[in-house]
């Protein structure tokens, strides 16, 4: 739902609609506006009385008189009228509409802004906008390069707004007064969404908490902003500090600039796959697309737009088709089409959502996080810079029924050679039609039935008792450890209400294909003795012999991580890469639709 300002405030036009300024606040601003041109004729007519000699004082009350008297001070000083006026605007049913991140919260932060100035408009000065002020207007004006969207701030309407006070004459204090409080409530939400986001992740049932990094924003405007001499330096501060996060802020302006570029032709979809020496169509504008996007590198930009699709050319198909999750083949088929067509305001459209999911996540950690990106089919390893230690692919939960679940937790121990509890859903869906076709299943898979304190039922044979318990729940069913686990040899355990884990596999082939998405839920790594080897690196016996030794011994062994390892399990369709390439996903599960669809609508409410 889109959000409006009354009259003069934030919003298109000057209707009055629910949670706008009351009448009788409307007939006191009509009341004080005659008053002030009335004033202002008194002073004109007197003529002698206003043009007073040097060392002499205005009346109070005049224009002139305001301005002194706020010179005093360093900011726009009130005429009682003025300050009752500001304070009919912070108790006003107007802070309905007005919500970031709550309107109650946002109330109460707006009256301790306001109260610490003393009855003084903190933007203004001489009945002119702050050099700060002007500062705020263009990055509200420009919040679209930071992934915002700039009419959430009125944006577009303020250098109209501005260039109205330049008009004096035909303003008068409460115009003065809506602008500095319109401006204050504009940068507060500006600030709070550059800071945490548009919305609360959890609104999405995602297990990432926003409250525990907010900021005090009546404190951040009143001892950063207004007396600033940098103002995009402060904003700076507020963003997150991830070298990620700026790299996807640099690549949502290239982006930006590519797509107003681009005339957004269309590629024709072959019948069947273009391969190398075949003809097509199409090479001229695939060859003026690789261009733009930097596919195809300037060394080779002396290729004729001919339609034999040859050469270099095919190099920056595989290149384009790596960074956008495809089999690099080199072969033009539907899937790669698909990708070379998407309008690059899509891709726009995907960093501005990366950005917003950035924002989601506290601005430091205790240790580098473990972070796995679902969409990217990938885990990255920080080290004290943020930056990525290394990366292994992973697989990743279904996307249908069985999606990997977004959140975050700790890393507190590491088990070697695991047994692997089915889950009952598991149970019931998937192993029970087998165990009830072969009476020999559980055996030849080296599963036994326990109870629910792990002590061991059958081992193999299973009777028409075992059957209904197992069926109802009362009994479990667990696989022994070995290489044939389906956990593998190692598994990574951090506390969450998912019952979802990292762990190694038996099933290596599965990492060969592009999309990798075959698990339950669970995360199943490449190279499990590698990432065990980073986890456990502050005890140097945990070497990869001894990590090998313990996986291949006849023990289960846990592990625990003196230091428990912040791991994210995050969900971004596009991933800036540190030589400034950007890499591209597919949509999965269909998360980025959702939140574009949320954030379109207007401004959210965050509780």
């Amino acid at each position: 739902m889109a959000l409006g300002f009354a009259a003069h405030g934030l919003g298109k036009g000057h209707k009055t609609r629910k949670g706008s300024i009351s009448v009788r606040e409307q007939i006191r601003a009509s009341l004080f506006r005659l008053r002030w041109l009335c004033c202002l004729g008194l002073v004109v007519l007197l003529g002698a009385a206003c043009q007073r000699g040097p060392g002499k004082n205005p009346e109070p009350g005049s224009i002139t008189g305001i301005a002194n008297a706020a010179a005093d001070s360093g900011h726009q000083r009130l005429t009682s009228d003025g300050a009752a006026y500001l304070h009919d605007l912070l108790n006003a049913t107007v802070l309905a509409d007005f919500r970031p991140p709550g309107s109650e919260k946002f109330r109460t932060e707006l009256k301790e802004f306001y109260d610490s100035f003393h009855d003084t408009l903190p933007w203004m000065r001489e009945s002119r906008p702050t050099l700060q002020a002007r500062a705020i207007m263009l990055l509200l004006k420009s919040a679209e390069t930071k992934g915002l969207r700039p009419e959430d701030y009125d944006g577009p309407g303020w250098s109209a707004r501005a260039a109205s006070l330049e008009q004096i004459a035909k303003e008068s204090e409460p115009d003065l007064v809506r602008f500095d409080f319109d401006l204050t409530v504009a940068t507060m939400r500006y600030v709070s969404d550059l800071h945490i986001g548009r919305i609360n992740p959890r609104q999405y049932h995602f297990g990432l908490d926003i409250g525990g990094h907010d900021v005090d924003l009546s404190e951040f405007l009143r001892q950063n902003m207004v007396e600033a001499s940098d103002i995009d330096a402060v904003v700076e501060t507020i963003e997150p500090p991830f070298p990620a996060y700026r790299r996807t802020r640099a690549a949502l302006n290239t982006y930006m600039e590519l797509a107003r570029q681009d005339d957004g032709e269309r590629l024709p979809v072959p019948t069947k796959p273009v391969r190398p020496g075949n003809t097509y169509n199409g090479v001229p504008r695939l060859t003026k697309l690789l261009r733009l996007l930097g596919d195809l590198r300037e060394q080779d930009l002396t290729l004729p737009p001919e339609t034999i699709y040859e050469g270099k050319l095919v190099n920056a198909v595989k290149h384009f088709q790596q960074r956008h999750g495809l089999d690099p083949s080199g072969q033009i088929d539907a899937p790669t089409v698909k990708q070379l067509n998407t309008p690059l305001q899509q891709r726009v459209k995907q960093l501005q959502l990366t950005l917003e999911r950035w924002r989601w996540l506290p601005h430091a950690f205790e240790r580098p996080p473990v972070v796995v990106n679902i969409p990217a089919f990938r885990v990255y390893a920080a080290n004290e810079k943020y930056e990525a230690a290394f990366s292994m692919k992973v697989v990743i939960g279904r996307a249908y029924r069985h999606k990997t679940p977004v959140f975050a937790s700790r890393m507190q121990s590491v088990i070697f050679r695991p047994y692997w509890n089915v889950p009952l859903s598991i149970l019931q869906h998937e192993l029970m039609p087998k165990i009830e076709k072969d009476s020999s299943y559980l055996e030849r898979n080296a599963y036994e039935i326990v109870d629910h304190r792990g002590n061991v039922i059958s081992d193999g044979a299973v009777d028409d008792e075992l059957l209904e318990k197992l069926r109802s729940g009362k009994l479990a069913i667990r696989q022994k450890p070995g290489p044939d686990d389906a956990l593998g040899l190692i598994k990574f355990e951090f506390p969450n209400q998912y019952d979802v884990y990292m762990h190694d596999t038996p099933a290596k082939t599965l990492f060969s294909r592009s999309r990798r998405d075959f698990s339950h839920g669970c995360i199943r790594v490449e190279d499990a003795v590698a990432l065990a080897e980073w986890v456990l690196r502050d005890d140097p016996k945990w070497t990869p012999e001894n990590i090998r030794s313990a996986m291949n011994g006849e023990e289960t062994m846990e592990v625990k991580i003196k230091n428990p390892i912040p791991v994210l399990i995050l969900y971004g369709t596009a991933v800036a890469q540190e030589n400034g390439e950007v890499d591209f996903y597919n949509d999965i599960y269909g998360y980025d639709a959702e939140l574009e669809r949320a954030l379109t609508q207007g401004y959210i409410h965050r509780n």
